[in-house]
Protein backbone atom coordinates (compact mmCIF):
# COMPACT_ATOMS: atom_id res chain seq x y z
CA UNK A 1 0.00 0.00 0.00
CA UNK A 2 1.07 3.49 -1.09
CA UNK A 3 1.15 6.21 1.18
CA UNK A 4 2.11 9.95 1.28
CA UNK A 5 5.79 9.97 2.87
CA UNK A 6 5.18 12.72 4.99
CA UNK A 7 2.42 10.09 7.00
CA UNK A 8 5.11 7.51 7.37
CA UNK A 9 5.86 7.04 11.14
CA UNK A 10 9.00 8.25 12.65
CA UNK A 11 10.22 4.57 13.27
CA UNK A 12 9.97 3.77 9.44
CA UNK A 13 12.66 2.11 7.69
CA UNK A 14 14.23 4.52 5.00
CA UNK A 15 16.13 3.30 2.17
CA UNK A 16 18.23 6.43 0.37
CA UNK A 17 19.56 6.04 -2.90
CA UNK A 18 21.56 8.78 -4.50
CA UNK A 19 21.76 9.62 -8.10
CA UNK A 20 25.34 10.41 -10.03
CA UNK A 21 23.53 13.39 -11.63
CA UNK A 22 20.28 15.28 -10.88
CA UNK A 23 17.25 13.52 -13.13
CA UNK A 24 15.15 16.22 -15.54
CA UNK A 25 11.83 17.21 -14.82
CA UNK A 26 10.82 14.88 -17.61
CA UNK A 27 12.48 11.88 -15.97
CA UNK A 28 11.10 12.25 -12.95
CA UNK A 29 7.12 12.80 -14.34
CA UNK A 30 8.07 8.98 -15.27
CA UNK A 31 10.23 8.01 -12.68
CA UNK A 32 7.13 9.08 -9.83
CA UNK A 33 4.65 6.69 -11.19
CA UNK A 34 7.32 3.96 -11.51
CA UNK A 35 8.05 4.14 -7.63
CA UNK A 36 4.30 4.56 -7.04
CA UNK A 37 3.37 1.45 -8.82
CA UNK A 38 6.59 -0.45 -7.22
CA UNK A 39 5.29 0.10 -3.76
CA UNK A 40 1.53 -0.27 -4.83
CA UNK A 41 3.14 -4.25 -5.86
CA UNK A 42 5.75 -4.39 -3.16
CA UNK A 43 5.27 -7.04 -0.88
CA UNK A 44 6.56 -9.73 2.07
CA UNK A 45 5.08 -13.62 1.78
CA UNK A 46 2.10 -11.94 0.20
CA UNK A 47 1.18 -9.24 2.38
CA UNK A 48 1.51 -5.77 1.45
CA UNK A 49 3.78 -3.24 2.74
CA UNK A 50 2.69 -0.12 3.89
CA UNK A 51 5.51 2.42 1.75
CA UNK A 52 5.95 6.07 0.47
CA UNK A 53 8.71 7.93 -0.71
CA UNK A 54 10.26 11.05 -1.84
CA UNK A 55 12.49 12.49 -4.06
CA UNK A 56 14.76 15.73 -3.10
CA UNK A 57 17.20 17.91 -4.89
CA UNK A 58 15.65 15.90 -7.92
CA UNK A 59 18.62 13.17 -7.17
CA UNK A 60 17.77 11.43 -4.05
CA UNK A 61 15.11 8.58 -4.01
CA UNK A 62 14.18 7.81 -0.45
CA UNK A 63 12.23 4.42 0.23
CA UNK A 64 10.12 4.17 3.34
CA UNK A 65 8.40 1.41 5.36
CA UNK A 66 6.50 1.45 7.84
CA UNK A 67 7.74 -2.05 9.05
CA UNK A 68 5.28 -1.82 12.36
CA UNK A 69 2.71 -3.74 9.60
CA UNK A 70 4.96 -6.14 7.94
CA UNK A 71 9.00 -5.91 8.43
CA UNK A 72 11.02 -6.53 5.16
CA UNK A 73 12.72 -9.59 4.16
CA UNK A 74 15.49 -9.95 2.44
CA UNK A 75 13.07 -11.39 -0.76
CA UNK A 76 11.08 -7.83 -0.62
CA UNK A 77 14.30 -5.84 0.12
CA UNK A 78 15.92 -7.69 -3.23
CA UNK A 79 13.04 -6.85 -5.28
CA UNK A 80 13.37 -2.79 -4.16
CA UNK A 81 17.17 -3.36 -4.79
CA UNK A 82 16.12 -5.06 -8.71
CA UNK A 83 13.73 -2.14 -9.11
CA UNK A 84 16.42 0.47 -8.57
CA UNK A 85 18.73 -1.29 -10.79
CA UNK A 86 15.98 -1.12 -13.45
CA UNK A 87 15.81 2.61 -12.68
CA UNK A 88 19.23 3.12 -13.18
CA UNK A 89 19.50 1.42 -16.53
CA UNK A 90 16.40 2.80 -17.84
CA UNK A 91 17.78 6.14 -17.02
CA UNK A 92 21.49 5.54 -17.37
CA UNK A 93 22.34 6.56 -13.50
CA UNK A 94 23.89 5.52 -10.78
CA UNK A 95 22.30 4.98 -7.24
CA UNK A 96 23.47 1.72 -6.12
CA UNK A 97 27.22 2.92 -5.65
CA UNK A 98 27.77 3.83 -2.43
CA UNK A 99 31.38 4.80 -2.37
CA UNK A 100 30.38 8.36 -3.73
CA UNK A 101 29.66 11.45 -1.59
CA UNK A 102 27.02 14.27 -2.47
CA UNK A 103 26.90 17.58 -0.27
CA UNK A 104 26.48 20.89 -0.91
CA UNK A 105 28.12 23.38 -2.70
CA UNK A 106 26.54 26.53 -2.40
CA UNK A 107 22.85 25.91 -3.47
CA UNK A 108 23.90 23.16 -5.53
CA UNK A 109 24.69 19.84 -4.45
CA UNK A 110 27.80 17.98 -5.82
CA UNK A 111 28.63 14.32 -6.35
CA UNK A 112 32.50 13.28 -5.89
CA UNK A 113 33.84 9.52 -5.81
CA UNK A 114 34.64 8.85 -2.26
CA UNK A 115 38.82 9.17 -3.31
CA UNK A 116 38.20 12.83 -4.67
CA UNK A 117 36.10 14.01 -1.89
CA UNK A 118 39.08 13.04 0.54
CA UNK A 119 41.56 14.86 -1.72
CA UNK A 120 38.90 17.94 -1.34
CA UNK A 121 39.15 17.55 2.50
CA UNK A 122 42.94 17.33 2.50
CA UNK A 123 43.61 20.81 0.08
CA UNK A 124 40.81 22.17 2.48
CA UNK A 125 38.05 22.51 -0.67
CA UNK A 126 35.56 21.66 1.72
CA UNK A 127 35.22 22.44 5.44
CA UNK A 128 34.09 20.74 8.09
CA UNK A 129 31.17 22.96 8.34
CA UNK A 130 30.13 21.70 4.41
CA UNK A 131 26.74 20.57 4.58
CA UNK A 132 26.97 16.36 3.68
CA UNK A 133 23.88 13.95 2.72
CA UNK A 134 24.58 11.02 5.39
CA UNK A 135 23.10 8.11 3.18
CA UNK A 136 23.37 5.79 6.52
CA UNK A 137 20.41 6.72 8.26
CA UNK A 138 17.95 4.19 8.99
CA UNK A 139 14.74 5.63 10.15
CA UNK A 140 12.99 8.10 8.89
CA UNK A 141 13.65 9.99 12.05
CA UNK A 142 17.33 10.04 11.67
CA UNK A 143 16.49 10.88 7.90
CA UNK A 144 14.89 14.26 9.84
CA UNK A 145 17.41 15.12 12.03
CA UNK A 146 20.88 13.49 10.41
CA UNK A 147 20.31 13.06 6.80
CA UNK A 148 21.67 16.79 5.85
CA UNK A 149 24.55 17.82 8.51
CA UNK A 150 27.55 19.64 8.89
CA UNK A 151 30.58 17.14 7.85
CA UNK A 152 31.60 17.21 11.65
CA UNK A 153 28.04 15.46 12.32
CA UNK A 154 28.33 12.38 9.81
CA UNK A 155 30.64 9.64 9.39
CA UNK A 156 32.07 12.26 6.76
CA UNK A 157 34.06 13.35 9.72
CA UNK A 158 36.45 10.28 9.85
CA UNK A 159 38.22 12.49 6.66
CA UNK A 160 38.86 15.22 8.60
Amino acid sequence: MVVDFKELPDSSRVWIFQANRGFSEDELKEIKPKIENFLEGWTVHGQSLKAGFEIRYNRFIILGLDESQANASGCSIDASVHFIQSLEKEYNVDLLDKMNVSFKNGEFVAYKPLLDFKKMVKQKAVSPQTIVFNNLVNTKEEYKEFWEVPMTESWHSRLL
